[in-house]
């Protein structure tokens, strides 16, 4: 996967309020207005968030620029409790009239709602303090581009992708896309705090072949800090080098057979781990893995790890959409789940205590004690031995109230280890309580997919449907 890095427009530390038409302070202000209105009118408890967002997006196809776009927003919204019944409301106009006429709307809603036993703020002994409320992670990177420079960074990675083979004979495009904002959040429990953070991508879509054999395929850099996206000519290349391989696709028969997710796609197989164990899913009894809590999931080669205070980390945060603290912690330990994901609400509805999950995942890392140092993707094709090899998932078949998995796949047959031919048009099938426990080996050739992190996954059977 490509990872040189080439000369772009300056990437000079920006002051936090840099690109931004409201300082913190302003917003740290008004959410204090918002909160003593709240109080005045009689609320029990009440939640204020103010936020900004900016960017720009650009994106080409075949050498012409086809659209630039800028965004800016703001948005206040205000949470009010009348004990156990609550309110909510927001606005994009900052003026006094405004915030008044917000916290009114939301206090009204709340008169007017049912109660509900498990509303209401975090407990005062979850909620971020101090250090903790202030724990810098590296998380704002502004990028000083302009339209003109993000075209030309993108025309660079589509020109890249192009010009790898003269099989390359078309283009979805490229694109740019540079974004900033911040928030400041408090509650009347004590709780305020807030910060800037940013992420820029860059990506294309080549397509190769002709007629009724043309394959696309797409690459991207995804970073907080832009000095360390993905030159664009590697991901031009790398795109063209995966939409290549593809050429000449078969059909394969029927059978049943290991399966190797490439790292990206195992990063969803991950996804669904979390998806499964949410409080949303638990107390609603719509999850195939409800009371796992110290059961065993995976085999007891594989491990769970979270850690929100990653530098640049895409899934950092000092706390999370609550103003409940975040910590490291195990997951999972030697295949057994040691926690859930919950925010307050959920916790409450199955009678535990947060895990600081309002927003979901914190930079999660699936990791298994038998991966070795030389274990890189040729290596996991030799413990594939026979069997197919994914690197495209079509569809979303997953039901996590059963687990069944279903989903339409393409890759590559592999034979003693190495690759024999492209295929398509197959489908994959299994449930997710025994692809998790059927997991073989992970590979060390570990990839970050949003916040998760994880190598290729070697899962030991799948039913393939083909011919």
């Amino acid at each position: 996967m490509p990872s040189t890095k080439a000369s772009r427009p300056s990437t000079k530390p920006q002051s936090q309020d840099q690109g931004f038409a409201y300082t913190q302070d302003q917003f740290r202000q008004l959410v204090d207005d918002a909160l003593k209105l709240a109080r005045d009118m009689g609320a029990s408890d009440a939640v204020a968030e103010v936020s900004e967002g900016a960017g720009l997006s650009v994106s080409v196809r075949k050498g012409d620029l086809e659209n630039v776009e800028r965004n800016r927003d703001k948005s206040i919204g205000v949470t009010v409790y009348l004990g156990a019944r609550r309110g909510n409301a927001s606005t994009s106009d900052f003026s006094r009239k405004a915030l008044e006429q917000t916290v009114r709307a939301a206090y009204d809603i709340a008169r007017y709602t049912a109660e509900d036993p498990a509303a209401g703020l975090p407990d005062e002994q979850d909620l971020a303090r101090g250090k903790d409320a202030t724990r810098k992670l590296d998380l704002f990177h502004p990028w000083a581009i302009t339209a003109e420079q993000a075209t030309e960074i993108a025309l660079r990675c589509e020109r890249a992708a192009l010009t790898v083979d003269k099989r390359i004979t078309n283009s979805e495009g490229a694109g740019v896309s540079a974004q900033q904002s911040h928030f400041w959040s408090g509650n009347t429990r004590g709780f305020s705090g807030g910060y800037a953070s940013s992420r820029h991508s860059l990506s294309v879509a080549p397509i190769a072949g002709r007629g009724d054999d043309m394959q696309r395929d797409a690459w991207y850099s995804s970073m907080r800090d832009p000095a360390e996206l993905a030159a664009p000519e590697a991901i031009g290349r790398y795109a063209a080098e995966r939409a290549l391989s593809r050429l000449k696709s078969r059909k394969i028969a029927t059978c049943q057979a290991p399966v190797l997710f490439e790292s990206s796609l195992a990063a969803g197989l991950l996804g669904a781990y979390v998806q499964a164990t949410s409080g949303g899913s638990l107390y609603r009894k719509a999850s195939f893995l409800v009371d796992s809590l110290g059961t065993q999931v995976f085999p007891d080669h594989i491990s769970v790890r979270e850690d929100p205070h990653v530098a640049k980390g895409k899934g950092s945060a000092p706390f999370d959409d609550e103003g409940v603290v975040t910590r490291k912690r195990d997951v999972v330990s030697k295949g057994v789940v040691q926690g859930y994901f919950l925010s307050s609400y959920s916790a409450r509805k199955l009678g535990m205590r947060t895990t600081g999950h309002a927003g979901g995942s914190q930079n999660l890392t699936l990791a298994s004690r038998l991966t070795r140092a030389g274990d890189d993707l040729d290596a996991m094709l030799r413990k594939l031995g026979r069997g197919l090899f994914v690197i495209e998932l079509m569809g979303q078949g997953v039901n996590y109230v059963t687990g069944d998995y279903s989903r339409g796949a393409a890759g590559f047959w592999v034979e003693d280890g190495r690759i024999a031919y492209p295929v398509q048009e197959i489908t994959i099938a299994g449930n997710l309580r025994d692809m998790f426990k059927g997991i073989a080996a992970v590979g060390a050739d570990s990839y970050t997919f949003g916040s998760k992190t994880i190598g290729s996954v070697l899962i030991d059977r799948m039913r393939i449907a083909g011919l």
